[in-house]
């Protein structure tokens, strides 16, 4: 019978750091095994492996490295968040007659 209690466990989400990924993407590409083994050996989920790989091979190709990809997308965070913050501040000044 099952419980009726909803027990939820929350996962969080691993870091990893963007050497552990370079070494990670050397290991997959060296040919001598799979990116499948390769991932379960160092504990990493293999799609992310995989989205790693082919983020290396476009970084090779003249695309964004690692660590500008992770500047782009805080950056990208920090943008959406200001703009929120603008547009509550806008509200609240024509609310308290401050206008436009």
């Amino acid at each position: 019978m099952p419980s009726t209690t909803n027990v939820t466990k929350k996962r969080t989400r691993r870091k990893y750091s963007a050497e552990f990924k370079a070494n990670a993407v050397k290991l997959a590409m060296q040919g001598g095994m799979s990116i499948a083994t390769v991932a379960r050996d160092l504990g990493v989920h293999e799609k992310s492996l995989y989205e790693w790989v082919r983020l290396a091979k476009e970084e090779a190709q003249g695309g964004l490295s690692f660590d500008e990809r992770e500047e782009l997308a805080r950056l990208r965070r920090e943008n959406r968040r200001l703009r929120q913050e603008r547009d509550i501040l806008k509200k609240a000044s024509i609310i308290l007659g401050g206008g436009e």
